[in-house]
């Protein structure tokens, strides 16, 4: 397979000129206006951010976007798929409630939001999975299979399960209805070492799904409530919960790869991603952690898995940020380093299987030409 042409530019503007025109510009030089949009519905899939995140993207960019499909001919909508956790994103009304206080409406983004999953989380479709090898079948959001063309606009971050928080997760794991995402996580679930536990009760303010009580001080994780999606893991810093199933985030990621090929396959696609605010965490958490390293430029492509690979690139030669978590990682002298940005900074994670897995079933090349905008 031939090398993937991912496009760059930072976010250096000069006077009068500002960012999001320079993302309109980017975008258009990576091809986008190629895709014949004319008459057709085009899904717009990106993050609104839960309440109590700052990190997530501003609704500018979403309709700098929206604003090059509507001039391709284009009919944009914003979309993503309601939580499996019960926080303000579980259901339409409140994932809506959401999104407009976080600033995202028609008038902010010039375009509709669409619930991808419906009212409850239940309207998916069945999508089969070419080259699956964890699911034969996905269920995806039904709005997001609805549209005649999908465009990513990710937030690319850091993630306490999967490493980060690229194209792939936005789109694999994004999409998927409730349904979906269970089938996603369910890999393995979480269990609590007696020994290493405080007893501050981080990991239950963090589950979603009310599984965690406490006894004798110490945390305890019911299974059969349990849910998989790991936040726990993620919130837990005395390293005191870990996965029983030891590959259970290497499988993650490679079933996120395939809802990815699921979404993708058959029709055109486009991928936007923002190196920037490059917290630790998902922006799925009510709150955002200060960045682990400085905002690097925005990337696009036709190819999702070269642009995350381009995007990961980047963050890994990037110079880790003072008073972030990276850093005070780096900073205990009884600290193993992985040289590695995002295993230091959440080392329960494993991100390149993704990538590889996402490589192996057709959903893209890792090998990318980085083409530079000024």
């Amino acid at each position: 397979m031939e090398k993937s042409k991912v496009y760059f530019t930072d976010f250096r503007t000069r006077v009068g000129v500002s960012l999001t025109e320079k993302l309109q510009r980017l975008i258009k030089k990576a091809g986008i206006t190629d895709i014949d949009m004319d008459g057709k519905f085009v899904a717009i899939k990106m993050h609104f951010g839960e309440l109590g995140n700052l990190s997530y993207l501003r609704p500018n960019y979403a309709k700098a976007v929206a604003d090059v499909v509507k001039e391709c001919g284009g009919k944009p909508f914003l979309t993503d798929c309601n939580t499996l956790y019960p926080g303000s994103r579980k259901n339409a009304l409140e994932h809506l409630d959401c999104a407009n206080i976080n600033g995202f409406n028609t008038i902010t983004t010039g375009c509709q939001i669409i619930i991808g999953d419906g009212l409850r989380g239940t309207d998916d479709i069945t999508v089969p999975v070419r080259n699956g090898e964890y699911c034969k079948e996905a269920y995806i959001g039904r709005a997001v299979m609805d549209a005649d063309i999908f465009i990513s606009l990710t937030h690319f971050k850091g993630h306490e399960s999967t490493g980060f928080g690229g194209a792939i997760k936005n789109i694999g794991m994004g999409c998927g209805s409730r349904a979906g995402k269970m089938q996603q996580h369910n890999s393995g679930k979480p269990i609590v070492h007696d020994d290493l536990c405080r007893g501050c009760r981080r990991c239950a303010k963090e589950c979603g799904s009310d599984a965690i009580t406490y006894e004798n001080g110490k945390a305890v994780i019911n299974q059969d409530i349990c849910k998989g999606c790991g936040r726990c893991i993620g919130a837990c810093v005395f390293d005191a919960i870990e996965n029983q199933n030891w590959n259970a985030n290497e499988i993650l990621g490679r079933k996120m790869a395939e809802y990815s090929q699921a979404v993708c396959d058959g029709r055109p696609t486009f991928h936007i991603s923002l190196v920037r605010d490059i917290s630790p965490n998902c922006d799925c958490h009510g709150e955002n952690d200060a960045p682990i390293l400085p905002d690097v430029g925005i990337f696009a492509s036709f190819d999702p898995v070269a642009l995350d690979q381009a995007c990961v690139d980047a963050c890994l030669h990037a110079t880790p940020m003072p008073n972030s978590q990276l850093s005070d990682n780096l900073a205990d002298p009884h600290w193993h380093h992985h040289h590695d940005n995002f295993l230091d900074s959440n080392p329960n994670v494993r991100w390149k299987e993704t990538l590889e897995h996402a490589e192996k079933i057709g959903l893209g090349t890792r090998e990318y030409e980085l083409i530079q905008m000024k």
